[in-house]
């Protein structure tokens, strides 16, 4: 591995983690959306302190497109709180509109500066490590490296030290209320932090990697865990995943670098939200199936407890009946029977069924629910 695919895996690992952590919370609080929001309004802030100070290196650009995130998220509550407008609705109005602005100051007055849609959608990673940060005559290092690292280290201090109030205010913020932590300036201490993570990662990533790594890890890791530090571990994980493994498939195919890692991304959730242990659409299949043999058996035992010691005892208990009586297909009712077998709440004799003590019991208790 040369020094340069180092430094962009090292870039690409701070951005992934440090808008993992950010971003779990906006996921729990069901705004993932403002992530999207706020990566696309900052271009404003950007390019209108870019007119004033004639500087792209400037501070005041870094400065300028934070507050402009702050101001999405105030225009954005403002709407909500009128109670006419959902909030997802109040997002749509407020980030296009800003995003657009932005778009259209670049295309007028700034056609001649190489700061475009393209990078700022897509950026580029590949070019992050030629930018260099230098202290008198020592080269440091790229200088993505150096704002991520930076960025990263104030999340987790911020998700460390606040985790017990971002915990209760992202559940229930009334409480959070009640109990003095002051939701509202947690609410938009948190909104801060994703603004200035979004402009940090901006210029190397781009804003389309800025959402997939706020949104994606975050929503993979909460098909795997209820608890809250288990789900930060799981997301800025998942980040790191994507990051390393995308730049890899964006290397052996000659891909665009954030395009790859925001499909590995999407890739690592689709196999997580197929096959979670409890929450995968294949796990939740093979708990229905359960359910639905279980409740099966049950059936089946009541049946024959209705007709036991009958006149009609000898066709209605023929496993061959089954499906004619209680509507199963022939290869479903000898799957039940099967498994009823093997519970050792039925016998099987020449093609009848004949309950045991067992099944009898778990008959009477079906009917007695």
């Amino acid at each position: 591995m040369t020094q340069v695919q180092l430094e962009i895996l090292l870039i690409a690992v701070m951005v992934a983690v440090g808008c993992a952590l950010p971003g779990t919370y906006l996921v729990l609080r069901r705004m993932a959306l403002m992530s999207d929001a706020i990566s696309h309004s900052i271009l404003l802030g950007i390019v209108l302190a870019y007119f004033w100070v004639r500087d792209l290196s400037s501070p005041f650009l870094v400065a300028a497109a934070t507050l402009t995130g702050v101001l999405t998220v105030t225009l954005v509550e403002l709407l909500v709180n009128t109670r006419r407008i959902y909030n997802d609705a109040a997002i749509g109005l407020v980030f296009p509109t800003l995003f657009s602005l932005g778009v259209l100051l670049i295309s007028r007055n700034a056609a001649h500066v190489h700061l475009d849609t393209d990078a700022v959608l897509l950026g580029e990673l590949a070019f992050a490590p030629f930018n260099r940060f230098e202290v008198a005559g020592h080269d440091l290092g790229p200088l993505s490296a150096w704002v991520m690292g930076g960025i990263l280290l104030l999340n987790v201090l911020f998700v460390t030290v606040f985790y017990k109030e971002l915990k209760l205010a992202s559940f229930d913020a009334a409480l959070a209320a009640a109990q003095g932590f002051m939701p509202t300036l947690l609410h938009y201490s948190l909104m801060t932090l994703v603004s200035v993570t979004a402009v940090g990662a901006f210029d190397a990533v781009g804003s389309v990697l800025v959402v997939a790594f706020m949104v994606v890890p975050p929503a993979t890791a909460l098909l795997l865990s209820d608890r809250l530090s288990r789900v930060l571990l799981l997301a800025a994980l998942f980040g790191v995943g994507s990051a390393v493994v995308g730049y890899w498939v964006a290397h052996f195919l000659d891909a665009s670098i954030a395009g790859s890692m925001a499909s590995m991304a999407g890739m690592m959730f689709l196999l997580v939200y197929l096959f979670a242990p409890n929450r995968g659409l294949v796990a939740q299949a093979r708990r229905r199936a359960a359910q639905r043999l279980e409740f099966a058996i049950q059936m089946l035992v009541v049946h024959l407890l209705h007709h036991e010691s009958r006149p009609e005892a000898e066709t209605e208990n023929r496993i061959d009946h089954l499906e004619y009586h209680i509507a199963w297909t022939r290869a479903f009712a000898q799957e039940v029977v099967r498994r009823a077998v093997a519970m050792g709440v039925v016998t099987e004799r020449d093609g009848r069924l004949f309950l045991t003590d067992s099944g009898r019991v778990l008959a009477t208790q079906t009917m007695a629910e």
